[in-house]
């Protein structure tokens, strides 16, 4: 990444409210760079340590979390204990290859989704996320 594309990394993270550690910053690069992607914490992890960042797994899920809480990226859970963050913060949908692990972005206005149950009392409905599971035939 040039200075220029770090430079507005380090804004964007001061704009999002993170102090821009260089871990974060390290991460940050990595996860930015080339666009919209959907990744895990281990797949992040070993990026890192492929390009000679030195970060605990730990303080990878922390980055992640906390660029999740600062709206950086989005998580999506496919199965429990199995997340992906996802650069594209925007409305939009998923499907996943249950064999592969792969995570294809569907556009928010290619599904129609109908009436929603209302939310228990004292709750509001924040998002709804439809994620479409595809098998080989």
């Amino acid at each position: 990444m040039s200075e220029t594309e770090t430079s507005k990394l380090v804004d964007r993270l001061r704009a999002a409210r993170l102090r821009p550690t260089r871990q974060r910053v390290a991460l940050a690069e990595l996860i930015f760079d080339g666009g919209d992607r959907h990744l895990t914490a281990e797949q992040l992890f070993d990026e890192a340590l492929r390009a000679g960042v030195a970060v605990s797994l730990a303080t990878v899920y922390n980055c992640l979390h906390q660029f999740r809480k600062a709206g950086l990226v989005r998580e999506v859970v496919v199965d429990p204990g199995r997340s992906y963050f996802d650069t594209n913060v925007s409305d939009h949908h998923h499907f996943y290859h249950s064999r592969t692990g792969e995570l294809i972005d569907i556009p928010g206005a290619a599904i129609a989704l109908g009436d929603l149950p209302s939310a228990p009392k004292g709750m509001r409905v924040e998002s709804a996320e439809v994620i479409i599971r595809l098998s080989d035939e």
